[in-house]
This record gives structure tokens, C-alpha cells and sequence, in this order.
């Protein structure tokens, strides 16, 4: 027979796709263009799946929750995973469940207020109010209140601070959690599905119909989404999106250079899991509107974002450093 250039593995062997041979037995199995060795767990779309000889075994769907973010300047990641940005100076429904339907009953909503978080135009979320049945909870500047209201259900629920986080979770399925600034986690049970609505989108499974209006429109726009979604009628429409960079373009080098962070090695591990580009350019965004104070804070705020992200697709990275975005500890006397 002709000599044939290349590397086989002896007979009995598998190629291991590292450059090894294996019994089949020990097979590794591939997810997102990462290789896993056997007997190694992941988790996909709340299911826990084993590598078994070269091939994942999964369980059954457990529960799960679905997850909205609200971050930075205008950056929103709906449910159900509609990256979109939204610069409204209002106050907006990020999500409620009562959604017009004649059967549904309202038992919470979550408004956030925008304002003016630079000269640029952009907006960041200021203050955020949660209605659960006829309790209404108010946070803002870094504080908490309690208003009770003549309407509504009672709605247990329980408050805690973890780490930088104040977290509120509620005895119908809802928990928020907020880093005390500008970031929101809106959680929800599987119970939820397809029955919410707001700028966080109606968590059907499906991302391309997020952008319903208040009136049950499906919109292409952004804009024309976010406007549906204002509390008040009072309040200016957004008409163009805002591009910070373009109006201060002496901070646009400083911004793509402090942002690279999100590319770079250090979150390797989560770029073939969570696409980094979109967390790129919102932190790039972000960073060149920041202009009145706060640079640090808003640059943080976005790589943050990124790390939440690629902490829920099971990356855990490691990327505040003395020198960058160093948690700050408090003693007291």
C-alpha cells in the first residue's frame, strides 16, 4: 500500500480531537466549539446534560428561570435574549402581567425612570419601582422605601443584600435584583411564560416578536417599541438613536481601548458561549457618554454585564483586579 502523510490512532483508538487516542469509553463530547471529557456536566436551556462516551445524555427540563437586564446606558437583553438599546427620558413598564388579556390578572410590574446621564443625551435608569399587589417598593439612590397602596392582594416577599446587590424576591415568582446604580436583574418563573409584557418582552421562547407595543403591535424598531412603553404621555418620543462616540469622538480611543477587556483572553473561556460584540460595543457606548463623572463606574457597569452573562452559560471569569474594577470594602469602627 502507498505511504499516506498524517496521524491515525492504533486500531481499538478514537482520535480525542486534542491531538490524543482514547478508548471510546472516554470519548469527549463538543458544545459552542468547547470540548468537555467524559463524565463532564453542562447546563443548556435548564437541562443538565452528561458526556457519555463522545455524546451528551441529557435530563428532562427542570425549572427554570427567565432573566431581563437593564444596564447602563439604554442597554436591554429581553427574556427570552434581544440585545437592543433604548434611549427614552421617562418612565417605561420594563415588565408587568397584565397584558390585556381579559383572564390575566395583575399581581406585579416593574417601572424604571430614565434621566439624562451625560451631556450626550443618553439615558441611564435611575430609580425603579416594583408593585406587588398593594405593596409598592421604591429604589432609588442607593435606598429603599416601602408605600402601601389601597389596591391589591397581599404579596409576601422578602429582602437581602448580597455582596454589592439588594435583592427583593417575591412569593409569586418575581425577584429584582440591583447593583444600587444603574443595572437591573428581573427574574421570573417558568409560570410567566408568554403571560408578561413591557420592554423586557413577553418570555415565550422567542425572540424575534419582544418588540409588542402596549397595544399589541409587533414592531422592527426599537424606538417605536420603547416610546409604547412610557408611563406618561407628557413625555418627549425618542426619534433617533444616540451614537455618544460620534458626538465626543476625542473619547471614542480611550473607550475601545479600556473595553477591549471584554475580548481579550481574559473571557476567553466565554466567548464561544456568549457572543462578546454586542457587550463590546454597548461598553464602548457607554464609556464615550460618561462624561460627567463616573467613567470608571459606567465602564465597569458594562464589562459587569458581560460577566453576569457568561456566569448564567457556566463561564465563570475571574476580572476585577486591584487595578481594574477592584471591589470596594467597607470597615466600621
Amino acid at each position: 500500500a502507498e505511504c499516506v502523510s498524517g496521524c491515525v490512532c492504533p486500531q481499538g483508538l478514537f482520535d480525542d480531537g486534542r491531538g490524543g487516542c482514547v478508548q471510546q469509553k472516554d470519548c469527549p463530547c463538543v458544545h459552542n466549539k468547547q470540548w468537555y471529557s467524559h463524565g463532564d456536566e453542562i447546563t443548556v436551556d435548564c437541562k443538565t446534560c452528561t458526556c457519555q462516551s463522545g455524546s451528551w445524555s441529557c435530563t428532562k427540563a427542570g425549572v427554570c428561570f427567565g432573566t431581563c437586564t437593564i444596564y447602563g446606558s439604554g442597554h436591554y437583553i429581553t427574556f427570552d435574549g434581544k440585545f437592543y438599546d433604548f434611549d427614552g427620558s421617562c418612565e417605561y413598564v420594563a415588565t408587568q402581567d397584565f397584558c390585556g388579556d381579559k383572564n390575566s390578572s395583575s399581581s406585579f410590574s416593574v417601572i424604571t425612570e430614565n434621566v439624562p446621564c451625560g451631556t450626550t443625551g443618553v439615558t441611564c435608569s435611575k430609580a425603579i419601582k416594583m408593585f406587588l399587589g398593594n405593596t409598592e417598593l421604591k429604589l432609588e439612590n442607593k435606598d429603599y422605601k416601602e408605600i402601601q397602596r389601597d389596591v391589591g392582594n397581599e404579596v409576601q416577599y422578602r429582602k437581602r443584600t448580597v455582596g454589592l446587590y439588594l435583592v427583593i424576591e417575591a412569593s409569586n415568582g418575581v425577584m429584582l435584583i440591583w447593583d444600587k446604580k444603574t443595572t437591573i436583574f428581573i427574574k421570573l418563573t417558568a409560570d410567566y411564560r408568554g403571560k408578561v409584557c413591557g420592554l423586557c418582552g413577553n418570555f415565550d421562547g422567542k425572540s424575534n416578536n419582544d418588540f409588542t407595543t402596549r397595544s399589541g403591535l409587533q414592531e422592527t424598531s426599537a424606538l417605536e417599541f420603547g416610546n409604547s412603553w412610557k408611563q406618561s404621555y407628557t413625555c418627549p418620543d425618542v426619534t433617533e438613536e444616540i451614537l455618544p462616540c460620534s458626538v465626543k469622538p476625542h473619547r471614542k480611543s480611550w473607550a475601545e481601548k479600556e473595553c477591549y477587556l471584554i475580548r481579550s483572553p481574559v473571557f476567553e473561556i466565554c466567548h464561544s458561549k456568549v457572543d462578546p460584540t454586542p457587550f463590546y460595543e454597548a461598553c464602548v457606548h457607554d464609556a464615550c457618554s460618561c462624561d460627567s463623572g463616573g467613567d470608571c463606574e459606567c465602564f465597569c457597569s458594562a464589562v459587569a454585564a458581560y460577566a453576569q452573562e457568561c456566569i448564567k452559560a457556566k463561564a465563570c471569569v475571574f476580572w476585577r483586579t486591584p487595578d481594574i474594577c477592584r471591589e470596594l470594602t467597607f470597615k466600621s469602627n
